[in-house]
């Protein structure tokens, strides 16, 4: 998987001052809970390196999560939390559309098939599945959805099947 940003966090890559999902991607594959105040103190070419650095195989992931510890502990003196990691998250699944990420859809008056969730890379899954949950002010997911091209599409339904 390449570096991958989107449209909708234009207004702050120049500075990374806030977290990208690439990042926020890499987080919870490696377990690791990042305050937006320790990403802030994180150097500009440290924060970059946390967008390049590979998260996807079991020695990247420890790879990962060990650099992120010792970044933290290096600015703030204490490591950060580590968060119990989902074996299998509804983002690396294409079979099933996520119940929150339906409900979600519905309150904007879109439509996503299977199909189309299927398309998608797991990375712009995370995004949807990440967006989609209440605790998140959702401005972006409206978005997201356009980015996608999963604007309500004619025809089509949202389902499972």
């Amino acid at each position: 998987m390449s570096t991958e940003f989107f449209h909708f966090e234009a207004d702050f890559l120049a500075t990374l001052r806030c977290i990208p999902m690439v990042v926020r991607y890499k987080l919870d594959t490696c377990g690791i809970k990042l305050k937006l105040a320790h990403w802030h103190q994180i150097s500009l070419l440290e924060r970059d390196n946390l967008v390049t650095l590979p998260c996807f195989t079991p020695g990247e992931i420890e790879n990962y999560q060990n650099y992120l510890k010792e970044l933290v502990f290096k600015y703030t003196g204490t490591y950060p939390s580590l968060l119990p990691t989902d074996p299998h998250p509804s983002w690396l699944d294409p079979t099933t559309l996520p119940k929150q990420l339906i409900e979600k859809v519905e309150t904007i008056g879109a439509k996503i098939a299977l199909e189309q969730w299927q398309d998608l890379t797991p990375l712009q899954r995370f995004v949807l599945v990440k967006l989609s949950l209440p605790s998140h002010e959702n401005k972006n997911f409206p978005k997201a959805m356009a980015e996608f091209h999963l604007d309500p599409p004619t025809g089509s339904v949202i389902t499972n099947e």
